[in-house]
């Protein structure tokens, strides 16, 4: 009978709290909904089979843990904004008679009701949802659509415990907060801590600095590497100055826009200044929540849509050629018998190679300080992280072989060569290398580095076309070693089966050739066609789940919007109707509601647009390392996104400043 009773009194409980729990539900269904998505394809045999499936279910997996911990921390923020909203209602129940024991089971009824409604609704979503994603999936990795529908009984088990276990935590936080306050603080949690926050000027200050750091850290690193594993700390940085700057930079905000008499002392100013100030602390938390969110959904969505956008790009930048033959030998006897097998496949075939590309090089890790490259390998390996802008790859090239490919006929001094660098700039005059002495550079031509050489280093490179390379080899080999490269290239006028099953002939040939003669150097054997599963499947699984991510992100940001004007309204209801009453008219008090939302709410919008702008240096310099080259796309997604961003934020502004109004005002607004 009790039980009965106490689940009346949470059915009750939900339902007349319904415009805030109704979107908690929702939410809560949705994440159970991606989890389950996300589970699926990564368990899909279909997915699996598809050309780069496997990769991209790597990279799915990942995006499974963090919309894991992503729904984890955000139904805990959420779920407080319900506990916050019914203290009053515990408390009263409290003052009546009934014991905290009961309340505790109210709470848990409520947690059980919640848990079922989800995981029923989010997960027979999931389940209807899985075979369109997996079609979406298809499409992106430009595989073949295989018709048929499957559940995955193990994704549904991963999905229950995993969100069994949220909801039983977000219980305990609950029950915590209720066991913890006193009948009367329940009572009138709705006005605890209206006193004005004094202004922290230091934490204000302290936010300005992060953030101003991490910007300087944005703008000025020069290389990929040492910018992957800054950005993380940048991002640390950023977020925690941005929490800084909108709950006590607000604060700060508030109190020199009320020394501000021009400003300040205007109906359509006033009022919500002055209501700003009394909450900034908590209105600044959930701001920049809102703030981080959007920078995540921009940066991600733009990123990954560059990436897929452009992957094409980025595979002929890897493999500049159809099919890629690079033997790592300087004895040309090996190197002619290498090229003789690929003529007689070819000639097989009936194919024939067009746009050769041929040239040798030499090739060894260096460390350059100022104008001197060292081969230190002890010292190398022991860089500090944050040294490994003076990490560079060498690269040692016959200048006949650059004349041959560029179709130029430069002379140049024994101790002369020219020079090329990517991923940074070279300035000095001369280079000197440990072990050779000193040369004089001047620049070369970019377009040789066009042949991938360069595409898969993680650091910067130096292209060195010296007159007489066996020389330099010669000095080097004997302290250095590395390793001499015949790299042979070629186009072919066929479909990618095709190339493909040339690719495969030629491999096979030379791996009985190795077989055959004793010695035979290791020799690659790589094609474009064969690589382009991989590439889609890497950026295409980068792409869709930045969209997935991006989606659950947007979702939050909605929600955390959507609560602060549910909630904010009912606390300036009761100001608002004694300001009416002194004499305030709807029109006025609009404006003032009108002034109050633009004034906070697209602050994050804004914010998140400076964060993007100056975050823009370190993706550009990121994305190098998946072969992105081309800057303007970049920039053009990522314009885009800010730009269909901001009407999708002004859309949602408009409609919470409509419930924000409604629930003060009581008239409509249509």
């Amino acid at each position: 009978m009790r039980l009965k009773i106490n689940l009346k009194m949470a059915w009750e409980g939900m339902t007349k709290n319904k415009k805030t729990y109704l979107p908690y539900l929702l939410t809560c269904a949705g994440m159970v909904m991606m989890f389950y998505i996300i589970s699926f394809l990564c368990a899909s045999s279909i997915v699996g089979k598809m050309p780069g499936g496997r990769t991209m279910q790597g990279i799915l997996q990942l995006g499974q843990g963090v919309i894991g911990i992503f729904a984890a921390i955000f139904l805990f923020y959420t779920n407080s904004f319900l506990v916050r909203g019914r203290k009053k209602e515990f408390g009263l129940y409290n003052i009546l008679g009934m014991g905290k024991k009961n309340l505790g089971v109210i709470l848990f009824l409520e947690t059980v009701i919640t848990a079922v409604f989800s995981l029923g609704t989010g997960l027979l979503s999931g389940i209807l949802f899985s075979k369109i994603s997996e079609l979406c999936l298809a499409h992106v990795l430009k595989a073949e659509i295989v018709f048929g529908f499957s559940i995955s009984f193990e994704s549904v088990q991963n999905t229950v415990l995993i969100f069994c276990i949220i909801f039983f935590l977000i219980f305990l936080n609950a029950l915590r907060q209720i066991h913890l306050s006193k009948p009367v603080e329940l009572l009138h949690s709705e006005v605890s801590g209206e006193k004005p926050p004094k202004a922290n000027w230091i934490a204000a200050a302290a936010g300005g600095l992060l953030l101003a750091g991490a910007y300087y850290l944005a703008v000025t690193i020069e290389e990929p590497l040492a910018a992957t594993l800054i950005f993380f700390a940048a991002v640390i940085m950023v977020i925690v100055a941005t929490y800084l700057l909108f709950m006590a930079g607000s604060v700060v905000l508030c109190r020199i826009l009320q020394k501000n008499k021009r400003y300040y002392y205007k109906v359509n100013h006033f009022i919500p200044v002055s209501f700003m100030a009394y909450r900034m602390k908590r209105n600044g938390a959930g701001l920049a929540s809102i703030c981080i969110l959007s920078t995540m959904v921009l940066v991600m969505i733009s990123s990954t849509a560059c990436l897929y956008i452009g992957s094409e790009d980025s595979l002929r930048s890897r493999y500049p050629r159809n099919i890629v033959v690079d033997a790592l030998t300087d004895d040309q006897n090996h190197a002619g018998l290498v090229r003789e097998t690929i003529y007689g496949v070819l000639q097989e075939r009936g194919a024939e190679a067009e746009n050769i590309l041929h040239y040798r090089y030499w090739g060894s890790p260096a460390y350059l300080t100022g104008n001197l490259l060292q081969f230190n390998h002890k010292e190398m390996n022991n860089v500090q992280l944050l040294s490994t802008s003076e990490v560079r790859q060498l690269f040692i090239i016959p200048l006949a072989d650059y004349n041959a490919v560029m179709k130029t006929d430069i002379e140049l001094e024994e101790n002369q060569a020219l020079i090329h660098t990517t991923k940074g700039d070279y300035p000095h005059a001369a280079i000197e290398i440990e072990g050779v002495g000193a040369i004089e550079v001047k620049k070369a031509d970019a377009g040789f580095v066009d042949n991938g050489a360069d595409a898969m280093q993680m650091v910067s490179s130096i292209f060195l076309f010296v007159p007489d390379m066996e020389k330099i080899k010669n000095s080097l080999l004997q302290d250095v070693g590395g390793t001499v490269h015949d790299y042979y290239g070629f186009d072919l006028k066929a479909e990618d089966d095709a190339q493909r099953e040339i690719s495969g002939l030629i491999r096979d040939r030379i791996n009985r050739l190795s077989l055959e003669h004793t010695g035979f150097p290791p020799v690659s054997v790589e094609g474009a066609a064969e690589e382009r599963e991989e590439f889609y499947g890497l950026y295409g699984g980068l792409f869709f789940l930045g969209i997935l991510l991006g989606l659950v992100f947007i979702c939050g940001a909605v929600l955390i919007m959507y609560y602060k004007q549910i909630i904010e309204g009912y606390e300036d209801q009761a100001r608002f109707e004694i300001l009416q009453k002194a004499g305030m008219t709807k029109k006025e008090i609009k404006k003032s509601i009108n002034s109050q939302i633009l004034t906070v709410f697209f602050l994050p919008l804004a914010a998140a647009g400076i964060h993007v702008a100056f975050a823009f240096p370190m993706i550009s310099r990121i994305l190098l390392l998946f072969n992105l080259v081309n800057t303007g796309l970049l920039i053009a997604v990522t314009a885009c996104c800010y730009m269909i961003f901001a009407v999708f934020y002004v859309a949602v502004y408009l409609m919470t400043s409509r419930s924000y109004y409604h629930i003060i005002s009581g008239i409509k607004t249509d």
